[in-house]
């Protein structure tokens, strides 16, 4: 059976592009122009692809943002990001949100198709998604559970993203600060500390929403 990929562009002409060159190459690629759009989809349909393609710069949201939200929701198909940011920094932090690979355009599609073809191989057709959770929405920084709904900066929103991807594993304090903040910030323990005390009292007006409890010395965990 031909692989699902839903690709998440901005740009309508590359839109276009893609699905109709992805679908020439083997794939059935279908688009959507917004990160709160492939979200949207994933909530409708948890399995709806096998493979994802998103543009890091969306008008809604950063792509990596979004990537943490889906991880966040469990969802553990393979992601590409296509950027025309190719600094090492944008490389790494792509990554450390959950990517699994990435292209700088200009690009060649044939390149786009045999990356996406290598992490279907490397995975699998029938990565499935995981639970629901804690909704993460990265055009607004914001977690929901239920009809409640709690705001958080950036810092905040990649933190409890790194956390969630793990769900009842201890995350090490340096994963969790290569996740929150930028490649090479001088972050103090304190810091992270402060970050994570701060989360687990916004979490407590969520219904259901798990605890942040810590691991001295090694980092911290859901539950």
């Amino acid at each position: 059976m031909e692989p699902t990929v839903l690709i998440c562009e901005d740009d309508p002409e590359l839109r276009r592009l893609l699905v109709r060159g992805l679908g020439v190459e083997g794939f059935i690629a279908e688009a959507v122009g917004t990160g709160a759009a492939l979200l949207a989809r994933f909530a409708e349909q948890p399995r709806a692809a096998n493979a994802i393609v998103v543009d890091i710069g969306l008008p809604d949201a950063d792509g990596r943002d979004v990537c943490q939200a889906l991880r966040a929701r469990g969802v553990s198909v393979p992601v590409l990001f296509l950027t025309a940011r190719d600094a090492v920094v944008d490389r790494v932090s792509g990554f450390r949100a959950g990517g699994d690979d990435y292209v700088a355009k200009p690009f060649a599609l044939v390149e786009v198709a045999e990356r996406l073809r290598a992490l279907l191989r490397r995975v699998g057709h029938d990565d499935a998604v995981h639970g629901d959770g804690i909704r993460l929405d990265p055009t607004t920084h914001a977690a929901h559970s239920g009809d409640a709904r709690i705001a958080l900066t950036p810092t905040e929103f990649r933190l409890l993203g790194a956390l969630l991807r793990e769900p009842g594993t201890v995350v090490r304090r340096q994963t969790l600060i290569d996740a929150a903040w930028p490649h090479g910030a001088m972050v103090h323990d304190n810091t992270l500390d402060a970050y994570a005390a701060r989360l687990r009292r916004k979490l407590r007006v969520l219904p259901g929403a798990p605890t942040i409890v810590t691991v001295r010395g090694v980092g911290y965990h859901t539950a």
